[in-house]
């Protein structure tokens, strides 16, 4: 081969990657025989609405230019969609044909592409139009070592701290504390220990009837990312994609320090399946959860039937571990493609690109407190100019979000061999046992028994080294069933 038709080859094979090279595939559609693309995701109520309006829009407009029909349908959950995609891909009795596109977690994703079934979907972008996108979020949906983009961002998430600010302002005042106090991990459990210690002695009459302060909603991503950042992580990737998966002690101690003790003590609690409704009850005054989930914080505190009264709500960022960098979790589904023809595939990219135009995008994401996915979208004066019908609060949750976003390293855990299996696990032996030991410990405290004497047996050093060995055997047995 001549150098002259190496360097032709060459540039025809890097065209591809260009403009030119996506726009050929604009030539495979054809408006007077439509393609139709099926879209299965996890949306419910407000989300849902406002995703099949913008649906119904691109089909009357894109979509009759272009060739395109889009038909979208609810699972309700991500769990229920996760199990429909993965039954269809199985092909168990009575499941459906898989859908074009399917909204997804990074593990179910795994689990698809190692059944070959995923398409790449960076030969339908130009690096310009991916650059457009925050970097973390294309690299998230890049899988093999052949770095093929198999999950498009299409709206995201982190995680907010909500403040019932009515409560906390009176708890403040009585102790001289601040915001600043609940800025890392060790601080907040160490503020839950005060404000424990203050409702318990609004009544001095009747003793250990604390309350706590606090509650999060994901106890997995809190193990997850916080042994990141602690230089501990559970699973670590190469640059081949190749994933190590341990439980570092040192960092595995810290977690079980910030939440475990502080759970088991009361300081903080978890009574209702999200922290928004214990917020609702005045169980805790402090919640962290999804930004997306803080459109279900609520603006009053309902005592009994009979009583209840309005609370204002303040956002903060999320705690990080005292001495260590800032770390958030970077969260949310993206959109996954099914292999099929090009035209197909091109017509979902075709879809994907519409729905993440910046000004569209944002209102989805305004209309359902997800994150919009280009760079220049995170921008709080653009996101302020759509916030018509916005509760009050909502404009703190996207300035404290977009503030982490820009501010922190962002962190999802890759996914592996039973990584769905590992993180249910490490949340549920957090948790489970942290309820079963505060539920015990108290049983015996209100039984007469001294309650810092019962404490500390459950929470000091011979009780975390029972804790986790049980933890690491656990652990090391899922990793054997990889």
């Amino acid at each position: 081969m001549t150098a002259a038709a190496a360097v032709l080859l060459m540039t025809a094979s890097l065209a591809g990657c260009g403009e030119q090279g996506v726009k050929k595939y604009d030539k495979l559609l054809d408006k007077d025989s439509p393609v139709v693309i099926t879209i299965w995701h996890y949306y419910n109520g407000v989300q849902q609405t406002q995703f099949d309006e913008m649906v119904n829009e691109f089909n009357s407009t894109v979509g009759i230019d272009d060739g395109i029909i889009v038909e979208a349908f609810s699972k309700n959950s991500v769990n229920g969609l996760s199990d429909a995609v993965l039954a269809s891909a199985d092909n168990d009795p009575g499941s459906e044909e898989l859908p074009n596109i399917f909204g997804t977690y990074a593990e179910t994703a795994y689990v698809m592409d190692n059944m070959g079934l995923l398409a790449d979907m960076s030969k339908y972008f130009t690096e310009e139009e991916l650059g457009e996108y925050v970097d973390e979020y294309i690299t998230e949906g890049r899988m093999g070592s052949a770095d093929q983009l198999k999950i498009f961002p299409v709206a995201k998430s982190t995680e907010v701290m909500m403040i019932n600010a009515t409560d906390w302002d009176k708890f403040a005042a009585s102790e001289n504390i601040t915001y600043d106090n609940m800025k890392t991990w060790e601080g907040l459990a160490d503020t839950a220990e005060k404000y424990y210690n203050y409702t318990d002695a609004l009544t001095p009459d009747v003793e250990n009837d604390g309350k706590a302060l606090f509650g999060r909603d994901s106890l997995a991503n809190y193990l997850i990312v916080g042994a990141k950042q602690l230089g501990g992580e559970f699973a670590a990737a190469d640059e081949n994609g190749n994933v190590t998966v341990s439980a570092d002690k040192e960092a595995v101690r810290r977690l079980w320090d910030n939440f475990y003790v502080p759970f088991v003590k009361g300081y903080f609690a978890a009574e209702n399946r999200y922290r928004s409704d214990d917020m609702k009850t005045g169980s805790i005054i402090a919640i962290v959860c999804s930004n997306s989930a803080s459109t279900y914080c609520p603006t009053e505190v309902t005592v009994s039937d009979d009583e209840s009264y309005p609370i204002d709500i303040n956002v903060l960022p999320v705690p990080n571990f005292e001495g260590c960098d800032p770390y958030v979790v970077q969260q949310g589904a993206g959109m996954s493609v099914i292999k099929s023809d090009e035209k197909t595939e091109y017509a979902c990219a075709k879809f994907m690109k519409w729905f993440t135009e910046e000004d569209r995008n944002i209102d989805f994401a305004v209309s359902s407190g997800y994150l919009p996915v280009k760079k220049s979208a995170n921008d709080i004066t653009k996101i302020s100019a759509h916030e018509e019908g916005m509760k009050d609060y909502m404009k703190q949750t996207f300035e404290t979000a977009i503030g982490e976003i820009n501010g922190s390293t962002l962190y999802t855990s890759p996914p592996y061999e039973n990584s769905a299996d590992m993180r249910s696990y490490i949340q549920d032996a957090m948790s489970e046992k942290a309820v079963a030991a505060h539920e015990e410990a108290y049983g015996r405290i209100e039984a007469g028994e001294d309650r810092d004497t019962v404490l500390e047996e459950y929470t000091n050093d011979a009780a975390f080294e029972d804790w986790y060995n049980d933890f690491k055997s656990g652990f090391d047995q899922i990793i054997g069933n990889g």
